[in-house]
């Protein structure tokens, strides 16, 4: 995908590539993860390492700006972890748009927090809509298995809940 960027008067041609994540970009993963409480994370009452996951690596010009890790099941794909170093410029949507051109017939869903109002607004941008909210969860999930979550989290907010997004994505045909 050849995405454009107007920089002043420059036109800056980019190249954007989505290829699967591999072992040679576990090191710059775990980089991305040292403010993000680490590749352990909590969600449904269980802990995850989202990079003992399958998942894709976005690329600009050859320098790695995303990843996105998934599990996956007969029915459903589960988005588990979503990060981009770049913003604007079309990689957390090549991101998603390689885990829903991959989940054909499936269910693809995901866990955010309340306060993750940047997120909320991509997914459902993105067609996601919202399937359950988990109130109390992270609060549960901070007692019980992570206490180094944060109670309060982006903007000031009070981080309590969990938030279930979903799509649908028909099968090929």
């Amino acid at each position: 995908m050849v995405r454009e960027a107007k920089g002043g008067h420059n036109l800056i041609m980019s190249l954007l590539v989505v290829r699967p994540f591999g072992g040679s970009d576990l090191g710059w993963a775990e980089a991305l993860m040292e403010n993000f409480a680490g590749r352990l994370h909590a969600r449904l009452g269980e802990v995850v390492d989202v990079l003992a996951c399958p998942g894709f690596v976005a690329e600009i010009n050859g320098e790695r700006c995303g990843i996105a890790t998934f599990r996956e099941d007969e029915r459903s794909v589960e988005v588990v972890y979503i990060k981009t170093t770049v913003r604007h410029r079309g990689v957390g949507t090549a991101l998603i748009g390689q885990v829903l051109d991959s989940a054909r017939g499936k269910r693809v869903w995901l866990v955010t927090t309340n306060d993750n109002l940047d997120a909320l607004r991509f997914y459902q941008r993105r067609g996601f809509r919202l399937a359950e909210l988990r109130a109390g969860a992270v609060d549960e999930t901070r007692h019980r298995l992570k206490p180094s979550i944060p109670s309060i989290g982006n903007f000031g907010i009070p981080v309590h809940d969990e938030i279930v997004l979903e799509r649908k994505v028909e099968a090929p045909g």
